[in-house]
Parts: C-alpha cells; structure tokens; sequence
C-alpha cells in the first residue's frame, strides 16, 4: 500500500500526519500458523489464556518503546481506555485510533500510547474492541507522536496493518449474568475507590463523591467544554473538579446539588494546600439520584461501562449520609412563586426562542403555573421566533421570556424546541417601560457562571422531567386564555382547542370561507349549467371544496416561466449543492479580485481537499456598505457556506471564473439568494450578461438589489412562484375540475415563501383544513364563493375545456 497517508491528530479521530507501515524486505515475519487471523479474540480460563501468545513473542515495557530499538518479536499490552470512531483516509483505507493504557505502569506520569490501526486489520478491530479490554499488539512499527504534547501520551505511537505483519490479541472472559440490571458490563479489572481524605498529589484515581455544588458546562476560552463540581464524602473533605472534554455529552450528567457521581481516572493535583481533581486521559464518570430510595440508574453517554452490586450500597450508603448532612435543597422555584430581585433555579419545558442580537438570546418557557406579576415580553420579528406558532398562542399567558447572555448563548442557540431545562440563577428583576406606568418583571442569565448559572438540558426519563410533563398535560389552558390582543409575534386566527375550530366549521357552513375581489355584479350559476356552456366564460359559483390534489401540500409549488408559460419543479437542495461541488474545482482567478466595483478576499479551507473560496463585495460610491444592504459574490463555497452569507447579506450570488469575468452557474442552480428565497431563471429564455453587468445598479444613488432588477440586467428570465393545485368543486347539481393558478392572492402567502417557512406551511395545511376539513360529510363542508373561467385547450388529437379560479381570495378570518 502506498505510504503518506494523512490522518488528524489526538483532537480527532486521525492518525496526525503518519505514514501507514509498509512490508518491505526488511520487515519481518511473524512465525505463526498462516491462517491465523490478525485480529484475536483469546478467552480467559481461571486467570489465564485458554491459547497461549505464540512463543517468541516477549513482553516490552512502555518505558523501552524508543525510535531506534529494535522491537521485532516484542509485544505490548495494555487496557483500552479510549478508542475514535472508525474512519477512511482520503484514498479510501479504513483508520482506527485507540489508547492503550500501561496497568504496570499506571501511577507513572506518562501511562498511555497512541495505537494506530491500518486496513482491514482497522475494521475488524473497531468491531469487536470495548472500553476496559486488555490487548496485546505485536508486529508493530514504532514512529515519532506529532500530538504527544497536546494528549500527554508517549512520545511515540504504534502503527499496525494486516500488510506488515501485525497482529492483535484480545483477552476476554467467558460472559457470565450480568452483575447489575442497571449497566452493560464489559470486561475490565475491579477498581479500587480512593476517600477524598486520601488523595495525595500527582496520582490518578477513582472516587465516589456527592455534588456540593457544580457548575453546568459552558464553553471555555478554547473548543472545548467545561465544568466544574465540588464533591464531599463521608470523610469531610472537599475537592474541586475542573473537568474538560471536546464533546458536551461526555462530562458529568449532574441536575442537582446532591447528586451521586463516580469518577474514574481522575488526576489529582494540589493547588494553595489543596487537592484539585482534572481531567487526565480516559477520565469517565457516571451520575447518580441523590434522593434516598430512588431507583440507581447511572447517567452516563458511554455505552459500556461497569457497575457491580457492591456498588449499589455505595450509593445507598452516600444518600443517607448526604440526607442527614449536606443542605441540598436548592433554591427550585415556580413561576407562580417568583419575586422581583430573586436568583433562583426553574425546571421548565423550552416553546420557543429567538436570537436577539449578537450577546444575547432570547428562551420562552413554561412550567404550568401563571407568574403573579405581568412580565416583560422581549421584542422579536416573527420569522426569527422559531417554535409552534399554535403552541406559542395557546401558551401566551404561561410562557414568560428568559434572556441568556454572553457565554450562555451558544448553548442556548443549540436547544431543540419541546425539551425540558433546568436553569441555574436566574435573575428576576423589576422595571418599568418608559411609556408604561406599571412595572414588570424580567427574567435574565446573567453572563459567567458564578453562582453555578448556567443552562442544563433534562433527559425525558428524569423525574423531575416526568413529574413536571404529568402536571403539564393536567394544565386547562382555557383556563390561561383571555381576550387580550395578541403581541405581534404571534399567529393570528389559531384555534385554542377542539370546540373552537368545531364553532369555527359551523359558521363556515353558512358563511363562505373565500372573498370575491371583483366583478361583484355577477350572479351565480349552476355547476351544470357552466359543465354544459361553450367556452370561454366567465362564472361566479358558489360551491364546497370535495378534495383537492396534491394532498403534500409542499408538492403544489412550482416554477413558471412568463415568457414561454413552462412550468416546472423546484429545483431539489441536492442539485444545488453537486453544481456548487463542481464549480469548486475550478479555483478563482486573481485578476478578476478587486475591481472599481467590488472588493474581493481570498482564502484556503483548513480541511483535506483545501478548497479556495473567494468573495466579492460589492461597492457603493466606492465604499463597502453595511450587511444588510450588501450584494456579495461567491466562489468556491459549499451549501451550507452560501445559506450562512444570506443569514447576513441581503443579496448572494454563486458565480465562477473565467479568463475574463466572473459569470453565474449552471441556470440548474439559482442565479440569486435572498434570505431564505433562491430564484432561478428560465434556461430557454434567458441569455445570461456578464456579470460586470450589476455594476450599474452599483451606480445607482440607492441601490436596491430586487430580484426582477438583477435578473434584467443579468439577461436573466425570472422564474416565479406559484401555486398549482386542482381543485373537485360541487354544488348538488354537477362536480367540476378547477384549477388554481396563485402566485400569492388566493391563499394570502407568497409562493415563493412557503418552501422554506415552516409557520407558512402550517397556516397553508390549517386553512386548506378548514375549506375541506378531513373526515366530514359533504353536507357538513363550507362553501366557497369563486370566480372561475373556462378556456380551450385543442391539439391534433382532441379538444378539451379546462376551468381556473381567479380573483378570489381566502377570508380574512380563515388565515
């Protein structure tokens, strides 16, 4: 196999700039039976190896592993304290990274080693391997660590492969019942728990402790997480964590001060007279209830762990040392509890948040009980509030605004909607608006995390999590409902429940659903009566909605070309992103940067395939404007790179370069994006200009950037959004076919909106539920006042008449 090989560092799941070990000459042969496999599982009967290791095979010190030793016929064995997800390098080999822990040696400083796993060998490893097995590796090529100094691991790293001989055994033992009910336990040595009493410095450990106080994680000065807990044992003595780690799920799981935790390998340093506990490589922790008689399940994101039935009276054993002598009961309140200038914890369920502006964001919340005070409302746009517009209006009087600041804001950000948090310190505080004579309160997390502020997100089978849920649902939420005008943030003519939207359909059943926005002084005429007239007429109807095609409502969107009157589908994400794949290879070209019109930068990605994107901006009266009126031009940018640049510029276009000038993509792929929107052009009728063209509306005194301005000075045709949707119209005396053909009058929606607009999508599903409700009887539908037309459609072969709605708009009430 080729070498040079490149693969990431300790930070990743990569190898750090190795080259996979080649045989050569020089390599030597493993003197074992050829159909021995690479990979060797080795059972354990009474303490020792039902198969031997092969005879000249001979034990090597982790000490003795040095650049410059001759290690043929040597092996090393160690016990798996941390393994990387299986990857493939760039030409395809499968990569697998795994640490091997010296047991002989474990007090040393430097106790571990970098295994580095080739090929098939790689794959069949990964599958079978589990945290705490003891392996032997043998035919092993010794090389230089590049990340010893970051992991803290020997200098050097093992690389193995099926093609340089290697070879890997694993010790296991025959499975016996499982020790505990509550864990998945793997093959590992018992441990031993250290008191906080007798922690001496410079010693890894593992230890039991109850959470005195904790800090929940937030993000340190660099990548990765932090967190810190302060734990007790029934030997008085406190110690402070500070506990890293890259991946939020691999700290602690603590909710609450008296929660149970086991840390295993744990370094202990002393700082100022005191012991401090950190992180050291392998570090794993399990968390437990604090609360006498609750059930002892382990919260943890590792899949294998142990946990004996000793243990369980350990736990046992803390709880009720921690009940009758640690305070834990925290300051938990309720909203309906709350008092201005109070700090105090709230576990709640998240229905909505908004980013506010770059320090700050903005979490809705409830817990089932109304706050006694009238509460500040955070002003936000709509189309930045994301949650359930029904939800948010159903809720209106029981949710209050929390905003979160500083280092609490991208965590906050991370949230999902509909889970449940605990959060820390939360300040209420009295203010009064300066057009408003009563005060209110507001709800603020204050920046930093003294105090132990912060967020924490609540697992579903948390009790605190089931028992708030059981009072959630036991909520009468009419009971929460007035007829106070709703803030503009939230969705107009939703239905609080069940027998609203029942005494909404029966009004329809008299009153018709859709508004008529002309041509008043036509009579309605009969369903037969149209079906047996000549066309083209025009009819006013009156008639009920029997169903209606595309049932997926999103399958309705189209794109229609003015000019030539083609209609076709809306280009899929996927495409977009291969035709901005396939542009990438051609790299910017340096004489088309920085022109009188626009200013240009270039860099290269940090990842493998070291993309070069360049960006143009362009100028107004030689100056760069503000984002939000700014049209930018990319090259060289991923899907994911352009959606982020629209999030902050108001125009972005995707073009490429030639020897002379920049010019757009593919007309497969959108000429323009604006916001959430992409327009296309219409491939047959467009004849694309350069794109040096846009530098007259640059010129102009105040540019505004529209869609149809561009794409004419562009030679680009518009292809606009519309609605097409048949429609089986009856009345008693006939059923006709008609067809909508909306750009956004019919529905009040803009067409080119509601593919990318969640709450669009909702109002578009509620209103086609009220004019043709699912499940009902015909006599038990609305009626719709239309207007519609009829025209010829002939061919060679046949003639047909073909009927549209138009001038028809769905009531005000409805949407």
């Amino acid at each position: 196999m080729p070498g040079g090989r490149q693969a990431r560092g300790a930070g990743g799941s990569g190898a750090g700039g190795c080259r996979l070990p080649r045989r050569g000459r020089g390599a030597p042969r493993w003197e074992t039976d050829k159909a021995a496999m690479p990979v060797q599982l080795l059972k354990i009967i009474k303490g020792k190896s039902e198969t031997p290791l092969p005879s000249h095979l001979q034990k090597e010190d982790l000490k003795h592993l040095q650049e410059g030793f001759d290690h043929t016929n040597k092996y090393f064995q160690g016990i798996v304290i941390l393994s990387y997800p299986l990857t493939k390098l760039r030409d395809g080999t499968d990569f697998f990274k795994v640490v091997l822990q010296d047991l002989d040696n474990s007090c040393s400083r430097i106790n571990s080693i970098n295994i580095l796993i080739y090929g098939k060998m790689a794959e069949d490893f990964a599958k079978v391997i589990r945290h705490g097995d003891t392996v032997v590796v043998a035919g092993f090529k010794l090389a230089k660590s590049p990340t010893a100094r970051e992991d803290g691991r020997h200098g050097c790293h093992l690389e193995m492969s099926e093609e340089a001989g290697s070879a890997i055994y694993i010790y296991t033992i025959p499975k016996k019942p499982a020790a505990s009910e509550t864990a998945s336990v793997s093959v590992a040595p018992k441990y031993v728990y250290t008191p906080l009493n007798h922690l001496k410095d410079g010693t890894i450990v593992n230890l039991y402790g109850i959470v005195k106080f904790f800090k929940p994680p937030y993000v340190s000065k660099g990548t990765d997480y932090c967190s810190v807990v302060t734990l007790v044992d029934p030997s008085n003595v406190k110690l402070t964590c500070t506990l890293f780690n890259g991946n939020l799920d691999s700290l602690p799981k603590i909710y609450k001060v008296g929660d149970i935790v086991r840390f295993h390998r744990i370094k202990i340093r002393e700082y100022n007279g005191q012991m401090q506990g950190i992180t050291s490589v392998g570090f794993a922790s399990l968390t437990f209830d604090g609360t006498v008689g609750a059930p002892i399940v382990p919260r943890t994101s590792s899949k294998v762990y142990t946990f004996m039935d000793e243990e369980q009276k350990t736990i046992e054993e803390l709880r009720v040392w921690a009940a009758s002598n640690l305070s834990i009961s925290g300051p938990a309140a309720k909203l309906s509890g709350v008092q201005p200038m109070l700090f105090f914890d709230l576990t709640c369920q998240l229905v909505g948040k908004a980013k506010v502006d770059g320090s700050s964001f903005l979490l809705k919340v409830w817990d089932g009980t109304k706050c006694p005070y009238p509460t500040w409302k955070v002003p936000v746009e709509a189309r930045d509030l994301e949650g359930e517009k029904v939800v948010l209006h159903q809720l209106r009087n029981l949710t209050v605004d929390i905003l979160v600041y500083d280092n609490h804001v991208q965590l906050a950000k991370s949230l999902k909607v509909g889970s449940f948090l605990r959060i820390y310190s939360i300040h209420t505080k009295q203010a009064n608006a300066d057009n408003e004579d009563v005060s209110h309160i507001e709800f603020h997390l204050h920046g930093g995390t003294c105090y132990g502020r912060g967020i924490g997100v609540l697992p579903e089978n948390n009790p605190d999590v089931k028992e708030l849920k059981a009072f959630l649902e036991s909520v009468d939420l009419a009971d929460s409902q007035n007829i106070e005008s709703m803030s503009s943030v939230e969705l107009d003519g939703t239905f609080n429940n069940v027998t609203d939207l029942e005494s909404h359909l029966q009004r329809c059943q008299q009153l018709s659903v859709t508004v008529l926005t002309d041509h008043q002084d036509l009579n309605n005429t009969e369903l037969k009566t149209i079906l047996n007239s000549t066309a083209p007429q025009q009819y006013r109807i009156r008639a009920k909605l029997r169903t209606y095609k595309p049932q997926k409502l999103y399958q309705c969107i189209k794109l229609h070309c003015s000019k030539c009157n083609s209609l076709q589908e809306v280009p899929d994400g996927d495409d977009f992103d291969f035709i901005l794949q396939g542009s990438a290879i051609t790299a910017p070209n340096p004489e088309l940067h920085n022109t009188s019109w626009y200013d240009s930068a270039m860099w290269t990605t940090q990842d493998q395939k070291q993309r070069k994107i360049a960006i143009h901006f362009v100028k107004h009266d030689e100056m760069l404007q503000q984002p939000e009126d700014t049209l930018l031009m990319i090259e060289g940018g991923t899907l994911k790179e352009v959606w982020k640049l629209t999030k902050r510029f108001k125009c972005v276009i995707p073009v490429r370069s030639t020897e002379d000038d920049l010019e757009l993509l593919d007309l497969s792929a959108p000429f323009l994006l604006q916001g959430n929107i992409k327009y296309y052009g219409c491939k047959q009728c467009s004849t694309p200009k350069p794109i040096k063209s846009l530098s007259s509306i640059a010129a102009e005194q105040r540019p505004s950037w529209e869609p149809t301005e561009i794409a004419q000075v562009l030679g680009i045709e518009l292809l606009q959004y519309v609605f097409i949707m048949k429609f089986t119209l009856v009345d008693g005396t006939g059923a006709l076919n008609a067809y909508l053909f909306d750009y956004e009058k019919f529905f009040q929606i803009p067409a080119s909106e509601i593919l990318t607009n969640n709450f669009l999508q909702q109002k578009m599903q509620m209103t086609m539920n009220t004019l043709c409700p699912p499940g009902r009887k015909l006599d038990d539908l609305p009626w719709l006042e239309c207007f519609i037309k009829s025209y010829n459609v002939r061919d060679a072969m046949k003639h047909q008449v073909y009927y549209q709605i138009f001038d028809t708009t769905v009531a005000e009430d409805v949407v």
